[in-house]
């Protein structure tokens, strides 16, 4: 579904790799073979979270539900693989001039292209084209409500390819988080949810949230230089250049398949404008920096805020008025975050 970050001293740097250099981490999704698999401690990861660190993981999603509101408008307008791909790209046009140095030959992003490959593939090729895909047959408030079963497949990720250690504070917050999900998709009813059937969008959201539990994992590690880890816009540039190849690689299987179109116009261009400054570069780079700080295990609580701000942003731009269980719902996915947040 761009990240930058800069990670913190001491046993944080242990967890979420150091600032000032690199140390030895997974570069992979799993260990390689024969190699033991050293568990990751969150007590590092459940500090008492700064006003700072707050507004960086609070922006993040805010953009992020703009996103899919804008999504949800223009999707008459274009397709949503060919809707990414254009997004990434104007992206790339915008953030050369500040991280041009990263594509040079002799550019310590070259040695490291594998990860960055696999970066570039789950965080951009991937997880926003699955999100325009959802957002075809689902509103922006139930993908992102969807997309709020982020806590558990990173607490499940993190334990199983990772060795990370889950708390009994961030069970607890991820079962929270999940109750309000359940909420909004049996609509305050819990027998509907024995008749639930979910739509295609439902579904490939979850394969998007799997695709960005993956990538905010693999990003809280780090194996590259200080120089390269330590400059947002090269950081985010290294990533983007696989990135945009993975997604136009996907956009010529949705043309060579019939799929893709476009109706060019003002409204169009502004969408693009939008999601390529807002919620492709911007926010990236506040959700990178708040992993960072937070751990990736709290941090992935904060991004349960944007079916609030889909909800909002829905009901001024699409007039979809959310409903009571929804207000139960935001409850229960708050107390989720607030919960997951302390220690222990």
């Amino acid at each position: 579904m761009e990240k930058n970050r800069e990670s913190e001293p001491g046993r944080r740097e242990r967890a979420s790799g150091p600032r000032n250099g690199p140390t030895r981490g997974p570069a992979c999704i799993l260990p390689r073979i024969g190699e033991a698999r050293r568990p990751v401690h969150f007590e590092a990861m459940t500090q008492r979270l700064s006003s700072g660190t707050v507004a960086l993981l609070v922006a993040a999603p805010l953009l992020w539900a703009g996103n899919a509101v804008v999504g949800r408008l223009v999707h008459p307008l274009i397709s949503p693989v060919a809707l990414n791909f254009i997004r990434w790209a104007l992206a790339f046009v915008v953030l050369l001039p500040l991280a041009h140095g990263v594509l040079r030959r002799g550019s310590p992003l070259w040695p490291h292209w594998r990860r960055y490959a696999m970066l570039g593939l789950l965080g951009i090729g991937c997880y926003n084209a699955l999100q325009y895909m959802a957002l075809q047959t689902s509103t922006p408030l139930n993908v992102t409500l969807v997309g709020s079963g982020l806590p558990v497949w990173m607490l499940a990720i993190g334990a199983l390819c990772f060795g990370a250690r889950v708390t009994r504070a961030q069970a607890t917050g991820a079962l929270l988080s999940i109750a309000g999900v359940l909420v909004v998709l049996s609509r305050g009813e819990w027998t509907q949810l024995l008749a639930l059937r979910l739509v295609p969008g439902d579904l490939y959201m979850v394969l998007a949230t799997i695709s960005w539990a993956f990538y905010s994992w693999l990003l809280s590690r780090t194996t590259e230089p200080a120089g390269l880890r330590g400059d947002w816009a090269a950081f985010l540039m290294a990533q983007m250049v696989f990135g945009l190849a993975w997604s136009g690689a996907f956009a010529a299987g949705e043309w060579t398949l019939g799929h893709a179109h476009a109706t060019w116009g003002w409204p169009l261009v502004a969408a693009l404008a939008f999601i390529a400054l807002g919620p492709a570069l911007l926010a990236y780079r506040c959700w990178g920096v708040g992993v960072q700080r937070a751990g990736p295990a709290v941090a992935s609580f904060f991004i349960n805020l944007t079916p609030l701000f889909a909800a909002v942003l829905s009901a001024l731009v699409l007039g979809e008025t959310p409903h009571l269980y929804h207000g139960a719902a935001f409850a229960l996915i708050v107390a989720g975050i607030v919960v997951s947040s302390r220690r222990g």
